[in-house]
């Protein structure tokens, strides 16, 4: 018999708080256990306390999630919640990612004061994002228009917009629909147009290696397709050394077996991209990532990388 709950680490921003709801409540679909069977507990994180400066000048993704790992490595939590865009590619020693929950859509969402779309934008307006991806990308594509670094949770970034400091932002669609605030999109920004992070759109579950209990509670609840797809950008993501520090896109497909990878990195600036593609089994995904991560690396070339530090 059960003597204690199940404690679910999470960060404690209402997007994060979603996620870790949605986990508990598809672990108990999936063993028809009650809701005190498990425990939400709330971590603060050194990346929602640091709200001056850029990540990539406080440290990195890493911000995002150390503190919940040192919980699972004392033994405090038993699994963590995590946006899988959020995760390293290098985890603490004794930890895994066990479970991934299905893909939500990957796509960025447009929110604009008055302009619908990122092309009605007139020129000289600003735009606000703290991701190095998506301020690329707006760059490349309008290099007209002010992109200025834009931090906080969704609530904070739209009351921002809503306040004049920027004329539009970008955000993900999945956290925005786990947040029920699809009603505040203007426009969806396709995949083949505006590639989205390596992970974006996943919820991933971490727990420590060898904890067979929660393996085994978690694996009824892993989505074989997206843990795939994740495993290729995520290899996509290692080849490059890749950070909050780097303009890195990516974006893999699994269906009917195979599987169908795109990528790109960017100077910051916008001003040089460079995109790969793959396919192949979906069993080699991570081969496949891997694969596509060398490649590009030959293909831009030693210099390219020089403004990555």
């Amino acid at each position: 018999m059960q003597t204690r709950p199940i404690r679910i680490g999470t960060r404690g921003s209402a997007l994060a708080l979603a996620q870790a709801h949605e986990t508990r409540a598809r672990l108990m679909a999936a063993h028809d256990m009650p809701e005190d069977a498990f425990a939400i507990e709330v971590i603060s994180v050194s990346g929602d306390r640091i709200q001056d400066r850029p990540l990539a000048e406080a440290g990195g993704k890493g911000l995002f999630t150390k503190e919940i790992e040192e919980a699972l490595l004392d033994g405090r939590i038993d699994l963590a919640v995590h946006s899988s865009k959020d995760m390293p590619t290098l985890l603490p020693a004794g930890l895994h990612i066990a479970t991934f929950l299905e893909r939500e859509d990957v796509r960025d969402a447009f929110i604009g004061r008055e302009a619908k779309t990122l092309a009605d934008l007139p020129h000289g307006a600003t735009i606000g994002s703290s991701s190095l991806r998506r301020q690329a990308q707006i760059r490349r594509l309008r290099p007209d228009i002010d992109v200025v670094m834009y931090r906080g949770n969704v609530q904070t970034r739209l009351r921002k917009l809503a306040e004049g400091a920027v004329d539009a932002t970008l955000l993900a669609h999945a956290g925005l629909r786990r947040l029920g605030l699809e009603h505040v999109i203007t426009s969806l920004l396709p995949p083949d147009d505006f590639l989205p992070a390596p992970g974006q759109g996943a919820i991933c579950i971490e727990c420590r290696q060898g904890d067979a209990r929660i393996e085994a509670i978690l694996a009824p609840i892993h989505h074989r397709d997206t843990g795939l797809a994740l495993a290729c950008e995520r290899a996509f993501l290692a080849a490059l050394d890749g950070s909050c520090r780097t303009p890195i896109a990516a974006h893999a497909v699994v269906e009917g077996g195979r599987l169908r990878f795109v990528g790109m990195i960017l100077k910051p600036d916008g001003s040089e991209t460079h995109e790969i593609d793959g396919e192949g089994d979906a069993a080699e995904a991570e081969a496949i990532g891997s694969d596509a991560g060398a490649r590009i690396r030959a293909k831009a070339g030693p210099d390219f990388f020089s403004d990555w530090t």
